[in-house]
């Protein structure tokens, strides 16, 4: 490890997920010499028992927020991964003089005033309908990719939990536009049909402040493809 080469990475996690989906990241930041906080929002993962119908965006920006500020994290790379992205986002606009970087993996990146469901129309009604057979409020977890192995099918579905709609619902507010922080946008490219997030690819591939990376995994590379992801973080970060 070069000395002054650690760096403290902070993940945004996805929906239905929570920190312990990060479980196989953690010895290889830990091998290269980083520090890696992987949070989990209230109302999922160990913090299940606090889910409730009034959870939004808001509260889950404010669960990082409250990280950074009582671990006192600083020079952060922040990272947001799926629905993350939309938390990084806020985050980072809240506290941009604690943050180096921000690298989004397959995630949704917003604008000033967009929900999630603004950026994924075609899921709004069948998310709807999904928690409206139950309470009205809970969306249960959307399928695994394909290419995730029976061990780690087992390992997500014993753990991953529905995700309060108003965190779908809710538009970000962004106090300072869009943010002038250097950013990557790694994208994933086993997409499904769907391909929710190849408008974020086009969109990132050739902008100004951006950098572009694509990676030969599903959705979620922290759980299929970790070692493929640590390399790419690296190579981010270096």
């Amino acid at each position: 490890m070069i000395a002054g080469s650690s760096k403290t990475f902070l993940v945004c996690h996805g929906a239905w997920s929570a920190g312990w989906a990060w479980k196989k990241m953690h010895p290889l930041m830990q091998a290269a010499g980083h520090r890696l906080v992987t949070p989990s929002y209230t109302g999922l993962g160990e913090r299940a028992h606090l889910a409730h119908r009034g959870l939004d965006l808001e509260a889950h920006i404010q669960d990082m927020l409250n990280v950074i500020s009582y671990e006192d994290l600083r020079d952060i790379v922040l990272v947001g991964h799926s629905y993350g992205g939309m938390v990084a986002t806020g985050v980072a606009d809240r506290v941009r003089e604690r943050i180096a970087q921000m690298i989004y993996i397959d995630a949704f990146v917003p604008r000033d005033g967009q929900s999630l469901f603004d950026l994924n129309e075609s899921a709004i009604e069948t998310m709807r309908e999904l928690a409206s057979d139950g309470d009205g409020w809970r969306i249960p977890p959307m399928p695994t990719p394909p290419d995730t192995s029976p061990a780690d099918l087992e390992w997500l579905t014993a753990r991953r939990v529905d995700m309060p709609i108003k965190c779908f619902e809710q538009k970000l507010r962004l106090q300072h536009g869009e943010t002038s922080l250097p950013r990557s946008y790694i994208y994933a490219t086993r997409a499904t049909q769907a391909d929710t997030f190849g408008q974020f690819a086009k969109r990132t591939k050739n902008k100004a402040g951006w950098r572009y990376f694509e990676i030969d995994a599903s959705h979620s590379p922290n759980v299929t493809a970790p070692e493929a992801l640590m390399a790419m973080l690296q190579d981010i970060v270096a």
